[in-house]
């Protein structure tokens, strides 16, 4: 079964805080230990420190059995009581020879300290355990010892002090207990505090998965609200954008297929009533061939909207193959400027800045004269007659700028944008001529960006509108030299 993110992170905080506080737990046992120990035995060793030198005064250069056993006997006493302590003497043999009042309860005077404390104790000049110190204990001792020494200088036996170590154990249960609780508290806190938390950084992404699945079912308008500046708040922003985009993508994409009903139904509607007039003989037989002619427009009309599709399609999924090359843009502008002869001298407009100079561009020729020939065929059919064309081919900057403009209403400003929006009229920029569909100038800027260059248009409404595009330039052929 699949986590959710929310169940996984609770999860991995758990096991976070759990490990952190066993870790802790561990440290603060062993360092609580080893400084209680320390303690215990740094206060034992002054202990030893203090009977060695009171028992030094009175040994003078005795022996230890010529000094007086009730008066060591008592002083003992006195230090073990002021420290809560067990203090014995054992001479240079291990055997007990005096302790303080109360040790029997804890001390065993018949065993004899081990040969392996006495030597660690000759040669270290200190001895530390924590253990039975070789059965003179029933239970577990702090105990340090040092040797006995007279005022000669000479070991006379040694001294040995010690404090019961289940006080350790009283103050490590106290303070296990008391972290068990503080740990326990911790963790509820961390737990209220994770699972509010993990709330708040997983509702947007909830949120997000609601909305995809809106999208899943068609409906592109839901959104999520974006808040603060954080990782997951960038990401609802980008899938805010995501979400217009396809809101977009969605209203064009019916509106596409409005136009096209509709683009499609005129003509088949023409078509078909001309046919039906002919067949049931409404159209007379010497109106039939005027009517064909109409019929024939109709139908080039339906090929060319159905061309400009298919165009748009490969454009939009990446089929159409740019096959760039170098060569001159005015072999271009020129072949398409002369097959239009006939139209500039029926309806007398003038053509200027026509200068064939060798300029060198690197693009697709088949895309450059579909380009300008659409923009030409525009000029031509808004020009009025005795209307002037410019041409202008200019070289700059590593590109080259081709501009065709015309003279005659232009184009109102608030139209300027829409121009190369797919099945935007021409009618509805210029006033003039409603025939065509709507595509060319949509596959022109689709076809310069491919090239990598860029279209746009310029108008002075009631004068002229010019229409410019760049490709980027080439470099000039070496000549072949033989």
């Amino acid at each position: 079964m699949n986590k959710s993110i929310s169940s996984r992170f609770f999860t991995s905080t758990a096991i976070l805080l759990i490990s952190s506080i066993l870790c802790m737990g561990i440290c603060l046992l062993y360092f609580s230990t080893s400084y209680f120990r320390t303690e215990s035995e740094n206060k034992l060793l002054s202990n030893v420190q203090n009977v060695g030198d009171l028992f030094r005064s009175q040994l003078g250069g005795t022996e230890l059995a010529e000094v007086n056993a009730p008066a060591m006997q008592q002083a003992t006493t006195i230090i073990a009581k002021s420290t809560s302590s067990i203090v014995f003497i054992t001479d240079n043999y291990g055997n007990v020879v005096t302790s303080n009042y109360g040790a029997e309860r804890w001390l065993n005077k018949t065993a004899i300290v081990p040969d392996r404390v006495l030597n660690q104790t000759f040669t270290d000049g200190k001895y530390t355990e924590l253990g039975q110190l070789g059965g003179m204990f029933e239970s577990r001792f702090y105990t340090a010892g040092a040797p006995l020494v007279n005022s000669q200088g000479s070991i006379v036996g040694y001294v040995f002090a010690s404090s019961d170590a289940s006080s350790l154990t009283r103050f490590l249960e106290d303070m296990l207990s008391l972290f068990i609780v503080a740990s326990g508290v911790m963790l509820l806190l961390s737990s209220i505090f994770s699972v509010f938390l993990t709330g708040r950084m997983t509702n947007p992404l909830r949120k997000i998965s609601e909305a995809a699945q809106s999208f899943g079912n068609g409906d592109f308008t839901a959104r999520v609200e974006v808040d603060g500046d954080g990782e997951i708040a960038q990401l609802a922003e980008t899938f805010n954008n995501m979400a217009t985009k396809l809101e977009a993508i969605d209203t064009s994409r019916q509106s596409f297929m409005g136009n096209i009903a509709h683009e499609l139904r005129t003509p088949m509607t023409t078509i078909k009533g001309f046919v039906d007039g002919m067949l049931d003989g409404t159209i007379p037989e010497e109106r039939r061939d005027h009517y064909l002619g109409i019929v024939s427009q109709e139908v080039g009309r339906l090929s060319r909207l159905t061309r400009s599709m298919l165009d748009i399609t490969k454009l939009e999924t990446g089929e159409y193959v740019v096959s760039a090359e170098n060569y001159d843009v005015w072999d271009t502008v020129s072949s398409i400027m002369f097959s239009r002869e006939q139209q500039f001298i029926e309806r007398r407009i003038r053509l200027t800045g026509f200068n064939p100079q060798k300029t060198w561009v690197y693009a697709d020729r088949d895309i450059v004269h579909q380009v300008l020939y659409n923009i030409v065929d525009n000029a031509i059919k808004f020009t009025p007659d005795s209307g002037t064309i410019d041409i202008s081919v200019e070289s700059r900057q590593g590109f080259v700028t081709v501009g065709i403009m015309n003279t005659g209403e232009g184009i109102p400003e608030d139209a300027l944008p829409y121009v190369f929006d797919r099945f935007y009229k021409a009618d509805r920029s210029r006033g003039l001529h409603a025939q065509g569909s709507g595509l060319g100038l949509h596959i022109c800027k689709q076809l310069i960006s491919r090239s990598g260059g860029k279209i746009w248009v310029e108008s002075v409404p009631g004068e002229n509108t010019k229409f410019l595009f760049t490709l980027p330039a080439g470099k000039p052929e070496k000549p072949n030299r033989k």
